[in-house]
């Protein structure tokens, strides 16, 4: 069995939902294949996959991290957005032409599915995000509604043109992404929704306990715990903003924050009580040992941290509908609270960590996660991709 993983590049939460399930089908003697780009490279370049780089793509960023979604529209313009999506679907059909897969998996990204539709193979595509949605701003309203009605029309027909449409997210009452899935009816027989793609699940870790004394985490209080991810640009101009916060923050608090740098050393920088990290290959172990996550709104960032029953500070990128639809979700949950970028301030950030750690969102927490850990979207996906391929061989 032969499957080619194609993730978006853009950040690092596809690529890595969709390295955990490469893993599972390699333990079930299948060979595999990526195809991204841009910060998904560096990703799979260190989990040691086969790789195929493919033409990037992107956004342009303001420098405080928000998107800019005009600069976007202009430059590079729609002749050279098209010109790029070609280039990507050429690469494409090269690359898996030369594997020869019995499965295109694409996470987030039309070219796959198009080159591999162009070659008559089977294709699933993974997704938390059905439309791109342009903020409701004056000035943007009909490029808002324009890109709504393309979208809909178009960019549906590509995300369900496979046999699969699978979504990592929970089912109602606790999806996330429900705010981005706006599907149309015809197209809801293509879409499952699986359960977060966990490479590790809270019970096959040590108890709180024991990951602090191996971490060298104080027992007598509490953790807070900052991952941030997303795209570089995005999530630069927060961690300047939080790295000067944290570092005034009472000694009541032991911080642990990592940057997201995949190819950086693991070498810590310590600061009292603030310890930062380049990147951190053991993020679970992080994530089970503390009391709270600071974070992006991602949605790889937020579903964890239901998995593992973590209360959070979600500071949304700007201008990011997605992540802010997916801020308001958690925060309707009861399980976290949501910071504006422009309102983050070390009296803002302390007054939230307080009142979370106190309140009634552990409890809450703990009734949700015992819902959500039914769902398992790993061996989920797993299972359709292995189906798929079978069917097709």
């Amino acid at each position: 069995m032969r499957v080619y993983f194609s993730p978006c590049g853009i950040g690092l939460g596809h690529v890595g939902r969709c390295v955990p399930i490469a893993r599972k089908l390699l333990e079930k003697n299948a060979e595999v294949m990526f195809s991204t780009y841009r910060e998904g490279v560096s990703y799979v370049e260190r989990e040691k996959l086969p790789l195929v780089k493919a033409p990037p793509i992107g956004f342009k960023v303001k420098p405080n991290g928000a998107i800019d979604f005009r600069q976007t529209a202009v430059n590079p313009g729609p002749f050279f957005a098209s010109f790029t999506l070609l280039k990507q679907i050429d690469a494409e059909v090269k690359a898996i032409e030369s594997f020869k897969p019995d499965v295109v998996v694409s996470d987030s990204r039309a070219s796959p599915l198009l080159a591999a539709k162009i070659l008559g193979i089977p294709r699933i595509c993974i997704l938390n995000q059905f439309q791109v949605i342009i903020p409701r701003k004056k000035r943007f309203l009909h490029l808002a509604k324009f890109a709504d009605s393309v979208t809909l029309t178009i960019i549906g027909k590509i995300w369900t043109s496979g046999k699969e449409v699978l979504i990592p997210d929970f089912p109602k009452p606790y999806t996330i992404s429900a705010g981005n899935l706006n599907i149309p009816k015809s197209y809801e027989e293509h879409v499952k929704l699986i359960g977060p793609i966990l490479s590790t699940r809270p019970n096959e870790l040590p108890s709180k306990e024991e990951l602090r004394e191996k971490l060298g985490l104080p027992i007598n209080k509490p953790v807070l715990f900052a991952p941030i991810s997303g795209p570089l640009r995005e999530r630069a101009f927060l961690t300047g903003i939080l790295r000067r916060i944290l570092l005034e923050f009472p000694d009541d608090y032991e911080i642990v924050m990592s940057l997201g740098y995949p190819n950086a050393d693991h070498e810590p920088i310590r600061h009292s009580n603030l310890t930062i990290y380049k990147w951190l290959p053991n993020r679970f172990e992080y994530l089970k040992a503390c009391d709270l996550v600071m974070a992006r709104a991602g949605h790889g960032t937020l579903t964890q941290c239901l998995c593992y029953g973590k209360p959070m500070i979600i500071v949304p990128t700007p201008s990011h509908t997605e992540q802010i639809n997916n801020a308001k979700q958690v925060e309707a949950f009861g399980v976290a609270k949501v910071i504006e970028q422009e309102e983050l301030s070390r009296e803002k950030l302390l007054s939230s960590v307080r009142q979370t750690l106190k309140g009634e969102t552990p409890e809450r927490l703990r009734q949700i996660q015992q819902e959500v850990l039914r769902h398992d979207g790993l061996e989920n996906a797993a299972k359709t991709i292995i189906e798929t391929a079978e069917n097709n061989s």
